[in-house]
């Protein structure tokens, strides 16, 4: 892949831009098409991108990343219809979008869906992907792709709306722990500055500690908690307040609404 393009640009489109500009592709390299003008040329100014009002160019990319919201997916893709290529690789990050409603539009495309986070801006996102028929043989290049962002797994189609509600929202999950986490340390004394560098850190130390290790959270948990000590008072407070089955109901939630966009 050589020049790849975006429609929407978007919090996610500008963090996938972050991660790959100057990393994968030359910013010369990358074109944005943005229905605001005063976004297009923060882009521009920002990665050196080309940004515009403007998708013309659809015949000069072999890569295209479709980012706008669900409620302007089907107008959005009825206007792409017969100017992109057959050649170009089409993706896009809708939540909730079937692959079926795409490929009525572009039935010679290969079309992957997408489901990153916005992690992908520092190279950290956790994306899953699925393909269509015509797509089966670009598995590894998605993946390679995305892998550079962070991590990437293929999913069925099926599974798309419990990747949303996981890996989709679930950054708003951890920095609504991080905030409250910050909040005891201040509460216990911290400076706010101390307790959120603190409740940071300790959360990503926690987080690859699961991914390199390979052991399960319940016996990383069991590590740390000594009897008697201070972790299982804790833990014993947050099980009490319900945290574990608030957490499976927020990605549930999630799941249920990312399936009825």
């Amino acid at each position: 892949m050589n020049k790849i393009g975006f429609i929407g640009g978007g919090a996610l489109a500008e963090s996938i831009v972050r991660g790959i500009c100057g990393k994968i592709f030359e910013p010369k390299n990358i074109f944005v098409s943005e229905i605001r003008s005063a976004r297009c040329k923060e882009l521009s100014e920002r990665y050196g991108v080309n940004a515009s009002t403007d998708a013309n160019f659809l015949d000069a990319i072999d890569f295209l990343i479709v980012a706008v919201k669900p409620k302007d997916a089907e107008k959005t893709f009825a206007a792409l219809k017969n100017k992109i290529p057959a050649t170009t690789i089409l993706t896009y990050t809708v939540a909730g979008l079937k692959l079926s409603a795409v490929e009525k539009f572009f039935p010679e495309n290969k079309i992957v869906r997408i489901m990153p986070n916005v992690a992908v801006s520092v190279g950290e996102s956790m994306t899953a992907f699925t393909l269509n028929k015509n797509a089966a043989n670009i598995g590894e290049t998605i993946k390679n792709f995305w892998s550079t962002l962070g991590r990437a797994v293929e999913v069925e189609e099926k599974l798309m709306d419990a990747v949303t509600g996981l890996s989709g929202s679930g950054p708003a999950y951890a920095f609504l722990m991080i905030d409250a986490l910050s909040d005891g340390g201040v509460a216990a004394g911290l400076s706010r500055a101390q307790a959120i560098e603190l409740a940071a850190q300790t959360l990503l130390g926690a987080a690859k500690m699961v991914l390199t290790s390979g052991e399960h959270p319940d016996v990383l948990r069991d590590s740390v908690t000594s009897p008697a000590g201070t972790t299982i008072e804790g833990v014993r407070v947050l099980e009490r307040a319900g945290f574990r089955s608030a957490l499976i109901e927020a990605v549930l939630a999630a799941t249920e609404k990312s399936k009825s966009l």
